[in-house]
């Protein structure tokens, strides 16, 4: 099949995350991470490049608590607040997307719609918000245990909806008359009660693009129901293939277009001049991940204890707990789950799966063809419109990926040459 040919005229999203996931496992040198005196001219640099790079967005991921065992004290470990560190960068930037997270489980609708609101005005059109639902971080809001996945994605929709309403409450002009076209909204439902409007003036742009994760078959119905994006956890093609046609198929019963929900993988990468290299890469980032840790990892996310196992024994399905059986990611464990009973794999298998040692993501590995060559195949099998970058390794890995892979794809047709709108609608292809 031709160059021209592999995505049927069709162009790659291109997201970036701006965390510093290439420190992953090891200690940066001066300058590869943020600095306690200027933290903000960090991600700023990061801006700027995916911008000359022409990529669709920028993502700045978001928790509300910090697990002390796994603070190191760094500044690159420290979760600044995202609306105040893309607002820095919407003054830097003119094109890129700057997409941020809020948590709908402990942050009231009227707040979020603000700050998205003031964001695209600051950003002229640039902002999207990422809907999470959280897993941790009911003890810094009250006493209150954590609700249930079924709770959170209820108050998901409601939150959801409201944020919407609010966006369209203060529309920019009135009728003619000199009077205010701001009108209450006055939703008063299962969780949030809001009168309105808000009070930031609605962008000529449309609302901000809505973005979510959630891949289990609670959160795939609501993502097929709201989400312009979605940041998909996909360990493999496979999951990466079913997962896009279930989210298009429950789009078209839900009344909106199969493409109206954008498939973007996170790509967890590791590139080097060679092969040897970005392997050896690839090994240093998780050499801290003892096997004890990793067995630990697998209890947590399946609640399967494997200690008692040799490397070679086989898991089968028989072994897994109960599906219902509480675990901290329905997400992670349903993938994992899946690759068990598709595969008998060996125990080592299990404990070097992406959802045991990382986040989920597709990993690739090699040099910047080897790369490409992955991402032309996912795209050309239907698995994905995009992928959000994990530089992985070093920085030579973040170097290569937009000093070389980027253009690579540019030459190949996959991605744009250069920006054909102003907002990060128009970057989506959004209608």
């Amino acid at each position: 099949m031709s160059e021209a040919s592999l995505s049927g005229g069709k162009k790659l999203h291109i997201g970036f995350s701006v965390a510093p996931t290439w420190l992953k496992g090891r200690r940066p040198e001066p300058g590869e991470a943020p600095s306690a005196q200027d933290p903000a001219a960090f991600y700023i640099d990061l801006a700027k490049r995916a911008e000359a790079a022409k990529l669709d967005f920028v993502f700045k991921v978001d928790y509300l608590y910090l697990n002390p065992a796994l603070a190191n004290g760094s500044p690159g470990s420290v979760a600044f607040e995202p609306y105040i560190l893309l607002a820095a960068m919407a003054r830097e930037t003119s094109r890129i997307g700057l997409v941020t997270t809020a948590s709908t489980t402990f942050n009231p609708p009227y707040v979020v719609a603000r700050q998205l609101q003031s964001l695209h005005w600051l950003s002229q059109g640039r902002a999207g918000l990422n809907i999470v639902t959280s897993i941790e971080g009911a003890e810094n809001f009250g006493d209150a245990p954590m609700p249930s996945p079924e709770v959170r994605y209820r108050k998901a929709a409601e939150f959801t909806d409201v944020v919407r309403q609010l966006w369209q409450s203060y529309p920019p002009a009135g009728d003619g008359s000199g009077k205010s076209a701001a009108r209450a909204i006055d939703h008063q439902g299962e969780f949030f009660s809001v009168k309105g409007p808000l009070n930031v003036l609605a962008h000529e742009a449309g609302a901000p693009p809505l973005f979510q994760a959630g891949a289990s078959e609670i959160g795939r119905e609501f993502s097929a129901s709201v989400a312009d994006a979605t940041f998909a956890a996909a360990p493999d093609m496979a999951a990466s293939i079913e997962l896009r046609a279930d989210l298009r198929r429950r789009a078209e019963r839900l009344g909106r277009r199969a493409d109206d929900v954008r498939v973007l993988p996170g790509l967890y990468f590791f590139l080097a001049p060679t092969r040897e290299e970005a392997w050896e890469l690839h090994a240093r980032a998780h050499a801290h991940l003892t096997r004890e840790r990793r067995l630990e990892q697998l209890r947590t996310v399946i609640g399967l204890d494997a200690s008692h196992l040799a490397a070679a024994d086989r898991i089968t399905p028989g072994m897994l707990p109960e599906r219902q059986a509480p675990v901290r990611s329905r997400t992670h464990a349903d993938l994992l789950r899946r690759f068990i009973e598709e595969n008998d794999p060996t125990v080592d298998e299990v404990l070097a799966r992406p959802e045991v040692v990382g986040s989920a993501h597709w990993v690739s590995v090699g040099t910047v063809e080897d790369v490409v060559a992955d991402i032309a195949d996912w795209f050309e099998a239907g698995a994905m419109d995009g992928f959000i970058a994990l530089p992985g390794g070093s920085t030579e890995s973040l170097n290569l990926f937009f000093d070389e892979l980027v253009p690579e794809l540019v030459r190949r047709g996959l991605f744009r040459a250069d920006y054909e709108g102003t907002t990060l609608r128009d970057h989506l292809g959004m209608r």
